[in-house]
């Protein structure tokens, strides 16, 4: 019975949780790009085109294995597009810390063409807090994510929270 009761506990904490990014989500995104998964993404099997929105320095600290970092604040959509394949049907999938600065960046390679754009929903955070790995710049394994700040971190409920 406790077994049981432990399960519908946590069932319910997750879809509470995640009703709740939902709310984050729609308070700032314009939902222009379709979300992909965090479950989806790791289990795909096709080549995907990882793009990191988040700045250099929380990069650095952690990042989705095969990421290019693109930035935000001074992102180039034509420096960005000389790192894409010329087909514009390539799967790519853009992420940040929970996936609003990812949708910005995801609508702006939309409207140069491309048509199978994802932005990861939750980000890093969501990845993490799903046990999936992250690695640093030497692509080791890490548990320290870049939590952007503390407002932010909060989201982050698994691994190293990194503020610098």
């Amino acid at each position: 019975m406790k077994k049981i009761l432990l399960l519908f506990i946590l069932i319910n904490s997750v879809s509470f949780g995640q009703k709740k990014l939902d709310k984050l989500l729609n308070q700032f995104n314009k939902n222009n790009v379709p979300y992909i998964s965090v479950d989806s993404l790791a289990s795909t099997k096709t080549t995907t085109v990882l793009l990191d929105a988040r700045e250099q320095k929380e990069y650095k600290v952690s990042h989705l294995k095969n990421a290019t970092c693109v930035g935000f604040d001074d992102f180039n959509i034509h420096k960005t597009l000389e790192k894409l394949p010329e087909n514009k049907n390539a799967k790519i999938v853009v992420y940040c810390s929970l996936g609003i600065r990812s949708e910005i960046i995801a609508h702006q390679l939309i409207k140069e063409g491309y048509t199978n754009v994802y932005n990861l929903y939750g980000g890093i955070f969501e990845w993490k807090n799903n046990n999936f790995k992250v690695i640093d710049t030497l692509g080791n394994t890490t548990e320290n994510v870049h939590a952007f700040n503390k407002e932010w971190g909060k989201w982050l409920t698994k691994g190293q929270k990194v503020y610098e």
